[in-house]
């Protein structure tokens, strides 16, 4: 199988996920949105987005989540939960999505993506709408972590890499997680390990663009 990725957040928890596992994967870089590309990842992936597991057959699988689901299958991990304890995690998925990981993309799209790509100012209204949200879903998930070291009560899933998939520019969008001991402590957990601290270790990943500053 080979994994096609690039370094937005997203193709970044495919690519982490799949070194934690230690997934039989080839690592492809790709930009299904460069110019020319497209007739390329169309037939892969219809909406032209990262990352894409494409199996040997040709056939192929996108959005990050389901591309967890599928390795961690193949790695015979409990990683991504089956059976009785896959609703909890799902849980997890479903909330983390609309609430924690919404708030973080927020607020990072407007100090960092928007200003690595020259995509306008700031908008200080989203950010507020951003950090409200992420003050409301911080203070949920600081008094879940509060008793225990990941979001299920057995062990590290792929919902702890899920809810984290857009705290690693955190201190660039100024996100308080230290606001939050408990939620901090727990990314701290995340971030040590390697392939999540850097996951494109020794692969071609060409850096993004720097983030401007604001005149």
């Amino acid at each position: 199988m080979k994994l096609l990725y690039s370094r937005n957040p997203n193709p970044r928890l495919a690519v982490a996920t799949a070194r934690h596992l230690q997934a039989p994967v080839e690592y492809e870089f790709a930009a299904p949105l460069a110019p020319g590309q497209a007739a390329r990842y169309r037939p892969l992936n219809p909406a032209l987005r990262l990352p894409i597991l494409v199996y040997d057959d040709g056939r192929s699988l996108w959005e990050a989540d389901a591309i967890a689901c599928r390795l961690s299958r193949e790695a015979g991990s409990s990683f991504w939960r089956s059976g009785a304890d896959e609703p909890a995690m799902i849980q997890w998925l479903s909330w983390g999505k609309q609430n924690f990981v919404r708030a973080c993309d927020m607020v990072r799209f407007e100090y960092v993506t928007k200003q690595r790509y020259g995509l306008g100012p700031v908008d200080a209204g989203e950010v507020q709408k951003g950090l409200e949200l992420f003050a409301e879903s911080a203070a949920l998930l600081e008094e879940q972590l509060s008793g225990r070291p990941w979001l299920l009560e057995d062990g590290m899933s792929y919902a702890d890499f899920r809810m984290a998939s857009f705290l690693p520019h955190h201190e660039q969008a100024g996100l308080p997680l230290d606001d939050h001991p408990a939620l901090r402590a727990w990314y701290a957990r995340i971030e040590a390990l390697p392939a999540w601290s850097d996951p494109f270790a020794g692969l071609d990943a060409p850096e993004l663009p720097p983030v401007a500053r604001e005149a």
